[in-house]
C-alpha cells in the first residue's frame, strides 16, 4: 500500500470517529488506566451474574494463564516482558515469573502470593503435576519441582528444547490441558507429553489452535484461532491421520460455528486492521473476532443448568467475552450465540484484556485480564496500530493485571476441597463428581499416587457406575495406572452405555498388536458391535479397526459403511484404519451384493480408496486395479475408479512410475468413459516403450506441478465439504445447491469466488442462463470461513478445472488476502451486493 493511500485512510478513520465518541475518555483520544474498583464499574455482564476481583497488581503483573492445583491454589503465569514498550525491548530479559496465589480467609479474593519461579524469559503456560509444573519458557519446555513443599521451585530441568521453537510469541506452543487420555496437549503445537511413573514421554500429535486449549466432558479438545472463534476435535487424538496414504478432511480442527460477530460496548480503534473498511462499524466498534483466544468449556453446576457445556471465548481486542451454546448432533458439535447483540461480558475500559479463562474448583468462571494497553506483538503491528497506540497512550503504564471471577448473583460459592488430603478411596468418589474439574483432578492424583491398591474399587466403578462420566474417568485412571487389563476391557465392551464402550475400545485397541488371540477375540466382538451402533460407537469402531486382522477389519468397516457411510467423518475414519489395505478392501466392496447399485456415498468411498492406492504408489497394486476395471461393460464403479485415478495422478510420486512392456489394453479401448483431457491425466501415471508421459499436456492446460497436487487434494476436500449440496459430479442437487459445471460464478473472478466460500451466498442466483431460487436450492449457502486458506484454495482450484471448467488456480495467498479485505463481513452476500463489492475491490489498491 502506498504511503499516500495509507495516510488518506488514516485521515478518513480519524474523521469518521472524531465526532462520535462512545465513552468520555475517547474525547481526548486517551485511554487512561483505571483502578480495579473503577474498572469494575465498566463491566456489562449477562443478567443473573456478578463479577468479583480475585487479584490485581502488584500481586499479579501481565498475567497470561492460570491453573488451579489440587488444593484450590491459583498458579499464575506472568509474562512481564511482553510489549512493555513499542519496541518490545524487555522481551529477552528474565523478568517473567510464576506465582501461586492463596485465599487464606475464604472471601474469594487472594491475599497471599508465593513466587514459585522467577527470572523467566517470556513464560507462556504451565501444566501442573504433583509436586511441580511443566513450564513453557524461553522457547523451551522445562520440568520444575518443589521438593520441600514450600511452593517454590527447587529444580528446573530441560524437557524439550523444540517446544515453542519458533520464538514468535503469538505463534508458539502454549496452553497445557491434561486430557481424559492422560496426555498433556498444547495449542499451536504438534507435541504432547505424558508422565509415566517418574519419566516424561514426548509424542507427536495433530496440530491444534493458536492460544489456549480446553476439553469438554467427553475429552474432546477445544481450541480456536484469532480469526475463528471455536474449533474442536470430533475424534480422539492420534487416530484419523494415522494412514500415511490418505489425508482426511473431517474430524480434527472442526469449526463449531461460522459466527464471527462480536458486540463491543466501546470503540475499538486500536486494532491492527482498523483502517480496513468493514473492520469497525460507524461507531468504531469491532464487528468480528480479530483476537479470539482461550476457549473455556464450562463443566460445572454452579451456573444454571443451561450453561453446562457452554464455551466461553476471550476477545481481548474487543474487550469482551463471548458465550456459545453448544449442542451435539450425532458425532458433530454445533455452537451458536444465545444472545445476539450482547455479550456475556464486555467492558468500556479499553485496557480490559481477557486473554485466558478457567473454571475453578468452586465452579466460578475465572477471567485473566492482562490489563495491558498493547496486545499486538511488534512483529505484526501495523503502522496504523502504532499511531493509535501512541495517540491513545496505550503503551504505558505497564506491569498491571487483574484476575476476575464470575458467579451467579445469589449463588452460595463453596470453598474448594483440599484433594491432597483425601485418601485414595475418597479420591475415587470424586471421579463421579458433578463438576469436571474434580473428576479431572481426582484422576490425575490417583495416577500420580500409583493408587494400585484400589484397583477393585476402580473396576467396579467403571463397570457399574450409573454415571457414564464416572465410569470413563475410572477407566482412564486404570489405564494410567497400567491396570486396564484385556479381560476387564473386553468385559467393559458389554457396558450398557456406548460412551463407555467407545472409551474401552480406545484403550483395548493398543493391546492387541502382540497378542493374536486377543486380536481375534476383539475382532469377533467388534463385528457384533458393528451391526447397528449409535453414531459415537460407530465412529470409534471405525477408528479402532486398524488394530484388527485383515479379515475382521474388512467385515467391521463394511458394516460401518453400510450403516453410516453417508457421513463424511465416518468415511474418513474408515480410511484411517486401512493403511496399506486399501486395495484389498476395495476388492471386497467391489463384490458386495449391496454395492451393485450406484449411490453417491459409495462412489465417494471408491474414489477415496483409489486416491489412497495412488498415493501409496505400489506399482503392482495399481496394475491389479487396472485389471479390475478393464471390463467390456464398464459401470459406475469402473468410472469412479478411473476418474479418481486421473485426478489423483497429480499426487503420484513421479510421472510414468507404473511401467508396462506395451500399451495397456485399457488405453486401446474406444469406449473409455473419460473425456480426452482426463485420459491424458490418467496416462501420466504409466509408461511403456514408445510412450513418454512427461510430454503429455496437463489436465486442463492450466495446471502444472504443485497446482496438479492442489487439484487432486481439492477433489477430496470437495467430496467431504461440498458434494452433499452440489453433487460429486458438479451438476447440483435438487433442493440443495446449483450446478458448478459451466458456472460463471466458478469460472469468473477468483476474488468473487473466494468471498463466496468465506462468507456464503444468499438469495436467487443465475447459473449458465438458468435462475435458481428456493425451494429448488437452499436459500443460503453457508460460509466456510473456518477452513484454512490452503483448503479453500484447493477446493476452488479443483472446481475451476473440473467438469469441463477451465480457469486459473487459486492460491492460499489469494484466500488470505480476501480474508483481510473482507474483515468485518459477518453475513452472507447477495449476488448483486457481491458483484458491486468485487467491482470496487478490484478497482482499489487492496487488490
Amino acid at each position: 500500500m502506498s504511503i499516500h493511500r495509507y495516510a488518506g485512510i488514516l485521515l478518513l478513520v480519524s474523521l469518521m470517529f472524531a465526532c462520535s465518541p462512545t465513552d468520555s475518555e475517547d474525547i481526548r483520544g486517551i485511554s487512561a488506566p483505571k483502578s480495579p474498583d473503577e474498572e469494575l464499574k465498566t463491566f456489562q455482564l449477562e443478567p443473573g451474574f456478578k463479577i468479583q476481583l480475585v487479584a490485581s497488581e502488584p500481586m499479579v503483573q501481565e498475567p497470561v494463564a492460570i491453573q488451579f492445583d489440587e488444593d484450590g491454589r491459583l498458579w499464575v503465569v506472568e509474562m512481564r516482558g511482553y510489549m512493555s514498550d513499542m519496541e518490545a525491548s524487555e522481551e529477552e530479559k528474565p523478568i517473567g515469573r510464576i506465582s501461586v496465589l492463596e485465599d487464606t480467609d475464604g472471601d474469594g479474593e487472594m491475599d497471599k502470593s508465593t513466587i514459585y519461579l522467577d527470572s523467566l524469559i517470556m513464560p507462556r503456560s504451565i501444566g501442573l503435576f504433583s509436586g511441580g509444573a511443566l513450564v513453557a519458557e524461553n522457547n523451551a519446555l522445562w520440568v520444575t519441582k518443589d521438593l520441600d513443599g514450600d511452593l517454590k521451585s527447587d529444580s528446573k530441568v530441560l524437557l524439550d528444547s523444540t517446544y515453542s521453537k519458533s520464538g514468535v510469541v503469538e505463534h508458539t506452543d502454549n496452553g497445557f490441558v491434561r486430557n481424559l487420555d492422560n496426555w498433556y496437549y498444547s495449542a499451536k503445537s504438534r507435541l504432547r507429553y505424558r508422565l509415566q511413573g517418574d519419566e516424561w514421554i514426548r509424542d507427536s500429535t495433530e496440530f491444534r489452535g493458536q492460544w489456549g486449549i480446553s476439553q469438554d466432558d467427553k475429552g474432546r479438545l477445544i481450541y480456536n484461532y484469532n480469526w475463528s472463534q471455536l474449533h474442536g476435535d470430533l475424534v480422539p487424538a492420534n487416530y484419523i491421520f494415522e494412514n500415511k496414504n490418505y489425508t482426511p478432511s473431517v474430524g480434527i480442527d472442526y469449526g463449531l460455528t461460522i459466527d464471527r460477530r462480536v458486540y463491543p460496548i466501546r470503540s475499538n480503534l486500536a486494532v491492527n486492521r482498523g483502517y480496513i473498511p468493514g473492520t469497525l462499524d460507524e461507531e468504531g466498534k469491532l464487528l468480528e473476532f480479530t483476537s479470539a483466544c482461550s476457549p473455556v468449556v464450562y463443566r460445572s453446576n454452579l451456573f444454571p443448568e443451561e450453561f453446562h457445556g457452554n464455551i466461553f471465548v476471550m476477545e481481548n481486542a474487543g474487550n469482551l467475552v463471548k458465550r456459545n451454546l453448544v449442542t451435539e448432533k450425532g458425532v458433530y458439535l454445533e455452537a451458536k450465540d444465545p444472545n445476539p447483540g450482547t455479550e456475556f461480558l464486555a467492558s468500556t475500559d479499553e485496557r480490559f484484556r481477557p486473554v485466558h479463562g478457567s473454571v475453578g474448583p468452586d465452579g466460578a468462571l475465572y477471567i485473566v485480564d492482562m490489563y495491558h494497553g498493547i496486545v499486538q506483538h511488534v512483529a505484526y503491528m501495523t503502522e496504523y496500530l502504532k499511531e493509535q497506540t501512541i495517540e491513545r497512550r496505550l503503551d504505558a503504564p505497564v506491569h498491571m493485571g487483574r484476575i476476575w471471577r464470575i458467579v451467579p448473583e445469589n449463588a452460595q460459592v463453596k470453598a474448594p476441597e483440599k484433594l491432597s488430603q483425601k485418601t485414595d478411596q475418597e479420591l475415587a468418589e470424586f471421579l463421579s463428581h458433578a463438576d469436571g474439574w474434580y473428576r479431572d483432578m481426582a484422576q490425575r492424583l490417583l495416577i500420580e499416587r500409583n493408587a494400585s491398591a484400589i484397583e477393585t474399587e476402580l473396576k467396579n466403578l467403571a463397570k457399574n457406575s450409573s454415571e457414564n462420566y464416572g465410569a470413563i474417568h475410572a477407566l482412564w485412571t486404570l489405564e494410567g495406572l497400567g491396570l486396564a487389563d484385556s479381560e476387564f476391557l473386553m468385559d467393559l465392551l458389554n457396558h450398557e452405555d456406548e460412551l463407555v464402550q467407545a472409551n474401552a475400545l480406545r484403550v483395548l485397541d493398543k493391546q492387541v498388536e502382540t497378542n493374536p488371540l486377543l486380536q481375534e477375540r476383539l475382532g469377533e466382538k467388534m463385528i457384533a458391535m458393528s451391526q447397528n451402533p449409535g453414531p459415537e460407537l460407530g465412529l470409534q469402531l471405525a477408528l479402532s479397526s486398524y488394530a484388527l486382522n485383515d479379515k475382521n477389519n474388512q467385515v467391521v468397516l463394511t458394516n460401518i459403511l453400510q450403516n453410516q457411510g453417508e457421513d463424511p467423518l465416518i468415511r474418513d475414519a474408515v480410511l484411517s484404519s486401512l493403511e496399506d489395505r486399501e486395495f484389498d478392501f476395495l476388492k471386497t466392496l467391489w463384490n458386495q451384493e449391496n454395492w451393485g447399485k450406484s449411490q453417491s456415498d459409495k462412489e465417494m468411498v471408491l474414489e477415496m480408496l483409489t486416491a489412497a492406492i495412488i498415493k501409496k504408489a505400489d506399482e503392482g497394486e495399481i496394475k491389479n486395479l487396472i485389471s479390475l476395471i478393464d471390463q467390456d461393460d464398464m459401470g459406475w464403479k469402473e468410472h469412479a475408479v478411473l476418474a479418481s485415478m486421473a485426478i489423483q495422478s497429480g499426487n503420484s510420486p513421479e510421472v510414468g512410475f507404473v511401467a508396462y512392456s506395451s500399451e495397456p489394453n485399457l488405453f486401446k479401448r474406444a469406449n473409455l468413459p473419460l473425456e480426452s483431457n482426463r485420459i491424458a491425466m490418467l496416462k501420466r501415471l504409466f509408461s511403456w516403450p514408445g510412450f513418454d508421459p512427461s510430454q503429455i499436456t496437463t489436465a486442463e492446460g492450466n495446471l502444472e506441478g504443485k497446482e496438479l497436487k492442489q487439484f487432486a487434494e481439492g477433489r477430496q476436500k470437495f467430496l467431504a465439504s461440498c458434494a452433499s449440496c452440489h453433487g460429486a459430479n458438479g451438476k447440483g442437487l435438487n433442493r440443495m445447491g446449483p450446478p458448478l459445471a459451466n458456472s460463471e460464478w466458478v469460472l469468473g473472478d477468483e476474488n468473487r469466488l473466494t468471498l463466496i466460500l468465506l462468507h456464503g451466498l444468499e438469495g436467487a442466483i443465475e447459473v449458465d442462463g438458468k435462475k435458481y431460487d428456493a425451494p429448488e436450492i437452499l436459500p443460503v449457502m453457508p460460509a466456510h470461513s473456518t477452513m484454512d486458506d490452503s483448503s479453500i484454495a484447493s477446493i476452488l482450484t479443483y472446481i475451476r478445472n473440473e467438469w469441463g471448467n477451465q480457469a486459473t488456480a487459486v492460491t492460499g495467498r489469494t484466500v488470505g488476502k480476501m480474508r483481510v479485505t473482507s474483515q468485518g463481513r459477518v453475513y452472507p452476500w447477495s449476488p448483486a451486493e457481491l458483484n458491486q463489492h468485487v467491482e470496487k475491490l478490484n478497482a482499489s489498491e487492496f487488490n
